[in-house]
């Protein structure tokens, strides 16, 4: 028997894939916050190794906005703030689903990586922390996950090894390695299937260094990680 809603059923966000015609189907898109030390201290926290905390983004066409390869991406600058913040980061696309993963067996469940914007309107996420408020209006709103095109783990061997950065016009905003993650990303897949139970099409952004900062309306965003497709975004 066919089920029949009261209003259109929404697609599901596909993400394309280096090489391959089929697109990679979204679920859901989980963020770890503060995974290198030098974001930790610039955000005023101490950046010890305590077990890593983590939030979450709409896997929906609202929020995520996938790039066309070869194409500046444009990205609408958002209302209801005055402090809208740039973080590049590593993207982990899950492909096989668990509960409870080991750490020595977490990049099994690896599907393949792409660079990520973790867009955050700073000023909204500021004031919900002072409040003891969740941080939703700051970090999961609409068209603040812009995802580049992934590319097969098989494909990038040394990830964990890869360098990271992050310009603006032409800047250099960020730099660093992913080698300088505080929690490694097995051992972030393997701290989150403690929480939830993961699912083929979960993607995982694994956190940015220190360097984040404030964009404008015309600046265009490159994000580059070494054996990835970069990520060029422009603020409209």
């Amino acid at each position: 028997m066919s089920s029949s809603y009261v209003f259109p059923v929404r697609d599901v966000v596909g993400l394309p894939v280096a090489g391959a015609d089929a697109q990679f189907p979204v679920r859901r898109v989980y963020c770890v916050g503060r995974n290198y030390a030098g974001h930790a201290r610039e955000m005023g926290s101490d950046p010890d190794r305590e077990p890593p905390f983590f939030f979450c983004k709409p896997g929906d066409d609202a929020a995520i906005v996938p790039a066309k390869p070869g194409r500046v991406t444009e990205l609408p600058y958002p209302p209801q703030t005055s402090n809208y913040h740039y973080e590049c980061e590593l993207v982990v696309a899950i492909g096989k689903g668990g509960r409870d993963i080991p750490v020595e067996q977490a990049r099994q469940h690896i599907y393949g990586y792409a660079v990520g914007f973790d867009m955050t309107r700073r000023d909204l996420q500021g004031q919900m922390k002072e409040a003891g408020r969740p941080w939703e209006v700051g970090k999961a709103f609409d068209y603040s996950a812009p995802i580049g095109l992934i590319h097969r783990a098989e494909d990038v061997p040394g990830i964990e090894q890869a360098s990271i950065a992050l310009s603006v016009d032409g800047q250099v905003r960020q730099s660093s390695s992913i080698a300088h993650l505080i929690w490694s990303l097995s051992e972030t897949i393997a701290n989150l299937s403690t929480l939830w139970e993961l699912q083929p099409g979960d993607l995982v952004f694994s956190g940015t260094p220190e360097g984040v900062g404030a964009v404008r309306r015309g600046q265009t965003l490159v994000g580059e990680i070494a054996g990835l497709t970069p990520l060029v975004v422009k603020i409209v």
